[in-house]
């Protein structure tokens, strides 16, 4: 074919067939979506008719930009469009379809169908992988042998499925890609190839202006994530008062502290349990801590789904043990009765015990919580880094573009709608903090020296 990749990471993401799976992104303009029509493209006439394909994008309009560059590409190669069909076939017995893909629902429709070669565009507009993983299930061919099946997937940072794209293909701890993932036990891997428009020269050459466009986008998040690929950052952040700060080490919580519970209900959508302490502002021995009084520390986390209830109940109850919890609130949705026992009865009767009650379920006001504890210079909510989930949607979850007060209810917010009601429970206006005073500032103890003192004499204790 007359195209050809540009040396570097599009031409390693072509040569590639030996991986089952593979992302390419980055930063815009950095070749992507000619990537996937041409990796298409190479295997057309060693295998034929075997050779059947599907490129999906979330939504038929969104598809429109990769059915026009196709068009480019394809006819030199023998490819015939059918507008109705909306598929490319090829002499050979080859073909490829366009279809757009918008929910778990959408594609339960290819259950039943065989692809040797299955790609998504844009796979950052899912915000969940759910579609994306059932569509595994028909990278299949019972004709023939077709031994570099595979799918491929392209993205930039950003969107509603940032935080999964990021941790499915380990893109947190190895930002510059090529390094291949498998599962435990398994034959199937795959890897991230990262992109970035100064990989594109083409593009460079004929707008020469496009990377000073790409600086004028908007916020500097915006601009590294667009212009650098950096999938650390989050442009339009809803808690953009969340940082490092928040972040802790874990340490022993004081025996005193009281602790709460909060509960998100989910079976197809994922379940969160939060455990959180209220901090006395002391620890057991009568020494400050860095951590103001009435400061909420979460410090266990549980995170799931497709658990029934009963097992939920066991494994809240077995998680708790041994602690005297204040308050378990959680989403009130799971009190009502349908016919049968509520949600929170089965998880109260295979808990042995594990009592639940409605939580204050107003959202905008659990969000302002949320942010008044996190905004203080001095902050009022700490999170251990071993709560993962919570963490990650503190960091990644962004504004609803209808409802800009609002967070973005298609992005996963399960961890977050449990910190919204054990915040909601312990309402920070009646607590009249003070986090910029002297009381505060006073013998302020820095929290690296409070763990580095605890765990001292932890160590003593043992000897």
């Amino acid at each position: 074919m007359n195209w050809r990749p540009h040396p570097g990471p599009q031409a390693a993401a072509i040569d590639a067939r030996f991986v089952p799976e593979l992302f390419f992104g980055g930063a815009r303009g950095g070749g992507k979506s000619d990537f996937l029509l041409a990796d298409y493209l190479q295997d057309v006439e060693e295998f034929g008719r075997h050779w059947q394909g599907i490129l999906i994008r979330r939504t038929y309009p969104e598809l429109q930009e990769v059915i026009r560059r196709s068009h480019e590409m394809y006819p030199s190669q023998g490819g015939v469009w059918h507008e109705q069909a909306k598929e490319w076939r090829f002499s050979s017995g080859a073909c490829l379809r366009m279809r757009y893909l918008e929910s778990l629902q959408d594609a339960t429709r290819y259950q039943g169908h065989q692809f040797g070669w299955i790609a998504f565009d844009e796979l950052t507009q899912w915000a969940e992988p759910d579609a994306f993983l059932m569509l595994f299930a028909c990278l299949r061919w019972a004709e023939a042998e077709v031994p570099v099946k595979r799918i491929r997937a392209t993205g930039n940072p950003g969107g509603a499925g940032h935080q999964w794209v990021r941790d499915r293909y380990g893109i947190q701890d190895n930002p510059r890609g090529f390094q291949s993932i498998a599962e435990e036990g398994a034959r199937w891997s795959r890897m991230f190839i990262p992109s970035k428009v100064t990989d594109n020269p083409t593009l460079l050459e004929r707008d020469p202006d496009y990377i000073e466009r790409l600086k004028l986008v908007g916020s500097a998040e915006l601009v590294r994530m667009w212009l650098e690929g950096d999938w650390n950052v989050v442009a339009g952040a809803y808690f953009s008062e969340f940082g490092p700060r928040h972040i802790i080490e874990p340490f022993p919580i004081p025996k005193h502290w009281p602790r709460h519970f909060g509960f998100d209900w989910g079976f197809t959508s994922p379940f969160c349990g939060l455990w959180a302490a209220v901090s006395s502002g002391k620890d057991d021995a009568g020494r400050e801590v860095p951590y103001p009084k009435g400061s909420l520390v979460f410090y266990r986390e549980t995170y799931g789904r497709q658990l029934p209830n009963p097992k939920i109940g066991e494994l809240l109850k077995e998680l708790s043990q041994g602690e005297e919890l204040t308050q378990r609130v959680a989403d009130p949705s799971i009190f009502k009765e349908d016919g049968g026992p509520s949600i929170s009865e089965q998880i109260y009767n295979f808990g042995k015990g594990f009592i639940l009650t409605p939580a204050d379920n107003t959202r905008l006001a659990g969000w302002s919580q949320i942010r008044q504890r996190l905004a203080p210079e001095i902050p009022l909510l700490y999170i251990f880094h071993t709560c993962r989930n919570l963490i990650e949607q503190l960091q990644t979850i962004q504004h609803d573009e209808r409802k800009p007060e609002d967070l973005d209810t298609t992005m996963n917010d399960h961890a977050l709608d449990s910190a919204r009601y054990l915040c909601m429970s312990r309402p920070i206006e009646k607590d009249g903090f003070d986090t910029k005073g002297p009381a505060v500032r006073k013998g302020r103890v820095r929290v690296a020296d409070y763990v580095k003192n605890v765990r001292r004499e932890q160590a003593r204790s043992k000897v």
